[in-house]
């Protein structure tokens, strides 16, 4: 990804560039400025020559853009590397980078061509605003001394795929050749091909022969008990010279540190899991779950620390797999119904289990289960073919008792094995010698301390008719109900009143007058054509009272809602919900109305939620809310308030916008029209091997507020994490070149809402690892790139793509809990505070924002990091503005723990895998694919949500490759 520095423009920048087909004017009417202000308007086509990228001559790197090099890394000569001291670890960071990348010339702008090439924007500073303070981390400084530090390559013959058997091997070899061999070294092993050694070993290339004891488990063979089992281990200089590149330094590191607890514990991940952790727990179903640990090695503005979290992990419990079935089906002695052969196979699949029938134990993964009670399943073996009760009966005198349940499925398709049910699964770095003695590495006890700011909430504005026109959220959250505005007795005013029931608006009496002030929502929705569904059995009596306390709540918010429904409130049979949405739909479809919103409390039993929102949405065009019948029934005002604010978004209304945007006082983003993207991808469960992962990409649809967003949702590859959708091109026999895509789109919706076109966008990109930050940025950023210049020619706005990580393992905590100015009322660390210092990247730019009040547990942090930063963002520019997005949420009056728009992707993507997951439970198919003719897989599309849904923001819609969802053209709707 190349820099734009400087702002100026060059005349030949496009001059090695092929042409395209010039694109439609993207200037109809409102007269935005034809380019992002003092931007040059360098090609971004997928074409452009990139001959440009020559070592000598390049512009130095600008400290916001990624940069990136043509250049191969140099080599080393030697296959050793010292390691630097705590100290000299930020220098070790420079040096490297410096080594790996060059900058790249001021004209290129397209994303670098391999992922290896992509170097990501430098800090601008740091952040000085908001109050100061000092959280702890759970970060552990690690001190190191100096070694020369030897790769060596390691093979084991027979080949062994269980990392824990090729520790043991290995242990196995340092236990007995240490002292002589192996010139009293102790190597640090990473479980696959690689030992590292702080210091030579006395030979290049040696064989050893090791036998493990007849007690230790085997790798799957047919190996007869009481045979003991050989290998034979080569270890050899590695061929390559090894560069140690700071990553890799740290790697070597991090598998010193991870050699002990791989063989003491169970490894999940960078987690460890045992019974001796602490204690463990049920969880039912045949499943508990392990207390553990996290441990990662990571480079920080300190040096490098240790960064160590609690964890939980769920394990299936060492028993009978008819026990576990037992969890699903108490008697054993009939067929599986479907519904329960469907769960048990979904448990079971891709889960190990021990066979004892041989006489020794033999490892097999479950691969799925029969459709048929084992007593009907048969095979061919010798020629013969027998059933699998009557082969364990003959060849191994075993008469198996369950005859009526499904056999499990091993093995390949080739080679399937069919096994019967009733089987049995058998389940201080200081001291350590390796790490403090050989390897010179200390861990630092205690939590690290680290300088941290308090930001201030932001001014939030509601409607000018309401009582109080702002507010001034307080720790993080605030309500627009039930604010005490005075207690007047007999005309004098006394201090508020603190004790008032929330269901309390009005009081008065003779003697004295309390007045409440109450919010009104910024923009309030209009419904006049509603009713109210009810599948509830507990809450026949008091419906019509549930949906008026809910309509005097929009009413006094703000909204204009109508008091009578259009067809009486009625209850329905919750073993019928598909009939009666379709039974309503018809009776409230009328010439020149349309049902505007459905009010619905759910079945008293779960699980209908997806199946309704399928139906309402993809099938009959409905808009709808959903209640849970415990909150219907009660009487709560905050609950009703909570469901206003859901109903005023999804009529096309809006809560509360920021006041600093009304006034356009937010740097960059108010100065021009900027449109801010939110996109996630949420993948399928565990052994839902060919189910879809789900996109949603969700923008802003309005400016200066950015408080309404639409969004796009679309199926992809099963776990395929890079967005695939987000540009896409066809050549059409009739049409030529077609442009389409999620970006595109989106990007086209902005123009009609707000008659301006973009002239800078703001990417928060949800679910990214830190491994997949060089490819997501390589494609991401190109397909922006050519959905913007498929708009309109030298159309290129400027980017900020930052990276939003909520899956990690930092925590921050409070240095005095007694201080009321430092805790929230959970004893976690106050909403807005930031960190950027210290324990953040050494030289990129990110940071870690606690935007929230906690609730339960310990508050987890949000990571941002910025990937590409053509906006020039300042460090306090960039926080503030995320921390006060925190404050838009549209379903509450609480800043959120991750920035809205990645938070609305988030929920659309799990929104969109109800259209298929209700398919998929009811067919007992896995999937959301399905084979071609030539025998390849090919991806499910999403069912299309009807058009009303879409478009009066309900719901984000649904991206369909040139389908009928793309209605969205550049001179308007087609």
């Amino acid at each position: 990804m190349s820099r734009r520095g400087g702002g100026g423009r060059r005349p030949d920048s496009r001059r090695d560039q092929p042409t395209q087909a010039r694109a439609p004017s993207f200037q109809r009417g409102g007269g935005g400025a034809a380019g992002p202000r003092g931007r040059g308007r360098q090609g971004h086509r997928g074409g452009a020559g990139r001959g440009s990228h020559s070592g000598s001559g390049a512009a130095p790197s600008s400290p916001h853009t990624a940069s990136t090099s043509t250049e191969p890394a140099p080599s080393s000569p030697s296959v050793s590397a010292s390691a630097p001291s705590s100290s000299s670890v930020s220098t070790l960071v420079e040096e490297t980078e410096q080594k790996l990348t060059l900058a790249a010339p001021a004209a290129a702008t397209l994303p670098p061509s391999s992922s290896r090439a992509v170097r990501l924007p430098v800090r601008p500073g740091f952040g000085t605003r908001g109050r100061k303070c000092v959280v702890r981390a759970n970060h552990f400084m690690v001190q190191l001394a100096k070694r020369d530090i030897h790769h060596y390559d390691v093979s084991i013959d027979p080949e062994v795929t269980s990392q824990k058997i090729n520790r043991q091997i290995i242990s196995q070899l340092i236990n007995l050749y240490r002292l002589t061999n192996l010139g009293e070294r102790i190597p640090a092993y990473d479980g696959m091909k690689s030992i590292y050694t702080a210091g030579p070993l006395p030979f290049e290339s040696k064989e050893f022969i090791i036998t493990l004891p007849d007690s230790d488990p085997r790798p799957s063979s047919s190996a007869s008990p009481g045979t003991e089992r050989q290998f034979r281990v080569v270890i050899r200089l590695a061929s390559q010279p090894y560069v140690y590149t700071l990553q890799k330094f740290i790697q070597v590191l991090d598998v010193v540190l991870r050699a002990a607890p791989s063989e003491k514990h169970t490894v999940v991940g960078r987690s460890f899991f045992s019974t001796d952790l602490g204690p463990m727990g049920q969880l039912g179903d045949g499943i508990e779950y392990w207390r553990g640990y996290f441990q990662s090695l990571r480079p920080t503005q300190f040096g490098l620390s240790l960064n160590i979290d609690v964890s939980a992990s769920s394990f299936y419990k060492p028993i009978l797999v008819t026990e576990f079935v037992q969890y699903y089906c108490s008697d054993l002695s009939r067929p599986l119904s479907d519904q329960v052969r469907l769960k048990v196979k979904k448990a079971l699949k891709g889960i190990k289990v021990v066979l004892r029938h041989m006489g020794y134990n033999l490892s097999c993964k479950i691969t799925g289960i029969t459709s048929q009670p084992m007593s009907q399943v048969m095979f061919t073996c010798d020629n013969e073919t027998r059933s699998v009760v009557q082969y364990f009966l003959e060849k191994h005198k075993i008469a198996l008792q369950f005859t009526s349940l499904p056999a499990l499925e091993a093995g390949t398709e080739e080679r399937r094995i069919y096994l019967p049910m009733e089987m049995a699964r058998e389940n201080a770095y200081n001291e350590d010698t390796l790490v403090n003695r050989e390897f010179g590495i200390q861990v630092v006890d205690g939590l690290t301390s680290v300088n941290a700011r308090i930001l201030p909430a932001p001014m939030l504005k509601y409607h000018e008719t309401g009582q109080e026109a702002s507010v001034n959220p307080d720790f993080g959250q605030w309500n627009m109900i039930n604010k005490v505005f005075g207690l007047y007795v007999l005309g004098v005013q006394l201090n508020p009143l603190c004790l008032l029931k929330e269901k309390l608006l009005f009081v008065y009496t003779e003697l004295f007058c309390v007045i409440l002030v109450v919010q009104k929502m910024f923009n309030g929705g209009r419904v006049e054509v509603w009713t109210c569904m009810n599948f509830s059995t507990c809450l026949n009596q008091d419906v019509i009272g549930f949906c008026q306390r809910l309509v005097d709540m929009c009413n006094r918010k703000g909204m204009v809602f109508n008091r009578r429904p259009v067809i009486p409130i009625s209850s329905y049979n919750p073993y019928q919900i598909e009939k009666a949405l379709v039974d309503v739909h018809n009776k409230t479809t009328q010439p020149g109305k349309q049902l505007q919103l459905l009010i619905i409390i759910l079945p008293d039993v779960r699980g209908s939620y997806g199946r309704i929102k399928r139906v309402c949405e993809t099938e009959l065009g409905i808009v709808s809310q959903c209640c849970q019948p415990k909150h219907a029934s009660s009487r709560n005002m905050q609950y009703f308030e909570n469901v206003a604010l859901k109903i005023n978004v999804k009529v096309g209304g809006r809560n509360t916008v920021l006041d600093d945007a009304v006034q356009k006082r937010i740097p960059l983003v108010t100065d021009r029209p900027t449109i801010i993207f939110g996109a996630d991808v949420t993948h399928p469960q565990p052994g839902e091997d060919s189910s879809p992962s789900i996109v949603a990409v969700v923008a802003s649809m309005d400016w200066p507020e950015v408080t309404k967003y639409r969004g796009l949702v679309s199926a992809q590859a099963h776990n395929e994490e890079i967005i695939q959708d987000l540009y896409k091109s066809i050549q059409d026999p009739q049409r030529g070149l077609v442009h389409g895509g999620m970006i595109r789109e989106l990007l086209i919706a902005f123009k009609i809402s707000t008659n301006r076109k973009p002239e800078s966008i703001i990417f928060y990109r949800d679910g990214v690892s830190e491994g997949q930050f060089s490819q997501v940025l390589l494609h991401e950023m190109n397909a922006i790139r050519l959905a913007c210049a498929s708009l309109e020619e030298g159309y290129a706005p400027p980017v900020t793509f930052v990276v939003v990580q909520k899956r990690h393992h930092t925590r921050l905590f409070p240095a005095e809990h007694n201080r009321r100015d430092l805790t929230d009322r959970s004893g976690n660390i106050l909403p807005g505070t930031v960190v950027d210092t210290q324990i953040c990247h050494p030289t990129e730019f990110d940071f870690y924002l606690n935007s929230h009040a906690g609730i339960q547990g310990t508050s987890r942090p949000t990571h941002y990091h910025v990937l590409f930063d053509e906006n020039r963002f300042t460090a306090d520019g960039l926080q503030v503005l995320t921390n006060n997005l925190c404050y838009t949420y549209a379903r509450c009056t609480r800043s959120v723990s991750i920035v809205p728009p990645a938070y609305y992707a988030h929920l659309a993507a799990f929104r969109a895998r109800f259209y298929i997951e209700d398919e998929t439970s009811a067919g007992g198919s896995t999937g959301g694919t399905r084979s071609t003719a030539e025998g390849s897989l090919a991806i499910r599309p999403l069912p299309v949500i009807k058009d009303n849904v879409k478009d009066r923001g309900a719901l984000f819609g649904q991206y369909c490759y040139f389908g009928s969802s793309f209605k969205l053209d550049i001179k308007g709707r087609n």
